[in-house]
């Protein structure tokens, strides 16, 4: 069995790092595949774990623009979505940058989802949600180190 080598997040940079990463990203919502890629970039900033950018392409069900936005420092505006299964609405949970910062130009149109309340994979891991609910980040058992996130900072060691 391969030993898995592991990503301390407090040697990430800042600002942040964006590169394509060829890691296998799936989503899967209400017994559904909702997302699959392995064209995606992810985002490294110091005590985050990545944050992955998937294509448009990847996505398998449509979504809804909601009112809701945001600002990154180093990406810009956000613009967040809502998404549907049968009778469930889910809105907010996925965000993207249409008009992103010169060093975030690569992720226009991509999205990012937030670790919950679907199940999303990296290269067939479940990730555990970055603690707290505002940061984006996913959790799998390569990220080493302490991860800021509610009431200070997780250690997932």
């Amino acid at each position: 069995m391969a030993t898995k080598v592991g990503m301390n997040v407090q040697s990430f940079p800042r600002p942040p790092l964006l590169e394509r990463t060829p890691r296998h990203l799936q989503i899967n919502w209400n017994g559904q595949l909702i997302a699959d890629t392995k064209e995606a970039f992810w985002v490294l900033e110091t005590h985050h774990p990545p944050t992955y950018y998937l294509p448009t392409s990847s996505l398998r069900v449509p979504l809804t623009q909601t009112p809701r936005s945001s600002y990154c420092e180093w990406k810009g505006s956000a613009t967040y979505y809502s998404i549907s299964s049968g009778s469930t609405t889910v809105a907010n949970r996925i965000w993207s940058y249409e008009s992103p910062t010169k060093p975030f130009e690569a992720i226009k149109g991509h999205l990012s989802f937030y670790a919950g309340p679907w199940d999303c994979y990296v290269d067939g891991e479940k990730v555990e949600p970055q603690p707290g609910d505002f940061y984006g980040g996913w959790v799998t058992s390569d990220v080493d180190g302490i991860v800021k996130g509610r009431m200070g900072n997780f250690d997932p060691v």
